[in-house]
């Protein structure tokens, strides 16, 4: 008996040592190696430090900054709160989420054209994109607050809207965090604490 199960305790063993750690340890190295950035979570470092990850949001809410697209996270956005709403479009609670805030970017832009991702949420809640649409309509908020012209902070933006990866998949896009660093960099004397 004991020699009919020894095969298959070998076999679960080996496979368990080859596939749950041996493999899962030489993807990320490789990663490590070929991709270190990315294996490491995109971090941003402003003088040496940490200042965020290039691939989650973060709740920018000073007028001197562009602000994120609204996190579905139940806690700001916080990443270990990832989450859509899950509500439909025909969910009334998604009608009044977006009438909210839509009034609100009425009230700080009466006239200007509301993107969709101004209104909504990404599906994990934490995008750290905006649409170039979004960006551009925040502009005018951003050059008030730091006392700079529109074209100033129009040109930030445009040197940080990356387009469709290999021209392609996806659409053009603005990365917060990324362009409010630019902003600061650019607008030393305007330099505004992070949030």
């Amino acid at each position: 008996m004991l020699s009919d199960i020894r095969p298959a305790i070998v076999a679960t063993l080996f496979f368990t040592l080859l596939l749950g750690v041996g493999y899962p340890l030489l993807v990320t190295g490789i990663a490590k190696v070929a991709f270190p950035a990315q294996a490491e979570g995109s971090l941003v470092r402003l003088n040496g430090k940490v200042v965020g990850s290039a691939l989650i949001a973060q709740g920018f809410a000073k007028p001197e900054y562009l602000h994120p697209r609204a996190s579905a996270a139940g806690n700001g956005y916080d990443p270990t709160s990832s989450g859509g709403t899950n509500l439909g479009p025909l969910n009334p609670d998604l009608a009044k989420h977006v009438k909210a805030a839509a009034d609100g970017i009425r009230a700080e832009a009466p006239g200007v054209a509301i993107p969709a991702d101004a209104v909504t949420t990404s599906a994990s809640g934490l995008d750290p994109d905006v649409s170039p649409a979004n960006a551009a309509r925040q502009a005018a908020r951003v050059a008030a607050a730091r006392g700079v012209p529109l074209g100033t902070v129009r040109k930030v933006i445009s040197d940080n809207t990356e387009g469709p990866w290999l021209g392609v998949f996806g659409q053009p896009h603005v990365n917060v965090l990324k362009t409010n660093l630019a902003l600061d960099a650019a607008l030393p004397r305007a330099q505004a604490r992070r949030p």
